[in-house]
């Protein structure tokens, strides 16, 4: 077991945890495509993409060897999301007592990487491309350093804006 896999943390009063781990199941694969870079770790990583875009530190990717050529079509200035796998997090959380909650919520009401699958996502801004390399600089990132890279996409506004919601609705 590696440093990463070693995850375990309090249970707060009102969690609990899944019968079996999701992290043991041998059902999916996942090709990592790289590892983003960040001033972060356990003890002074944002909560969120905005707080860490309020701290003023930006972020960077750099993708395994042979992907950079996927940069292509990428520019400086559009927005990018960014899928990563936040692989030292629980996997086994079902119901989690966030400290910003006044009751514990299910794990699929919260933003938190606390998850069966550690999947995170967050779009950010393209601040600069080297594909050569098969780096982007980007304006920021809510994640450890070496946190690893699951995919790529661009960001378009007529595809990815939610639908607006029948009058009266609130999300």
């Amino acid at each position: 077991m590696s440093d990463r896999d070693d995850y375990t943390s309090e249970i707060r009063p009102g969690e609990r945890v899944l019968d079996r781990n999701p992290a043991s199941a041998d059902d999916a694969r996942i090709c990592f495509i790289g590892e983003i870079r960040t001033p972060w770790g356990p003890q002074d990583c944002p909560r969120n993409i905005g707080s860490a875009r309020q701290s003023g530190q930006g972020a960077r990717i750099e993708l395994i060897e042979g992907m950079g050529e996927g940069l292509e079509g990428l520019a400086p200035g559009q927005p990018l999301v960014v899928l990563y796998w936040m692989d030292r997090a629980r996997r086994d959380l079902i119901l989690q007592a966030p400290r910003h909650t006044e009751a514990p919520r299910g794990t699929f009401a919260l933003r938190s990487p606390n998850r069966p699958n550690p999947v995170a996502m967050s779009v950010v801004l393209i601040v600069s491309i080297d594909a050569r390399a098969g780096v982007i600089e980007i304006d920021a990132l809510d994640c450890f350093d070496r946190t690893p890279v699951v995919d790529l996409k661009p960001w378009h506004a007529s595809i990815d804006s939610p639908a607006e919601l029948p009058s009266g609705r609130n999300p």
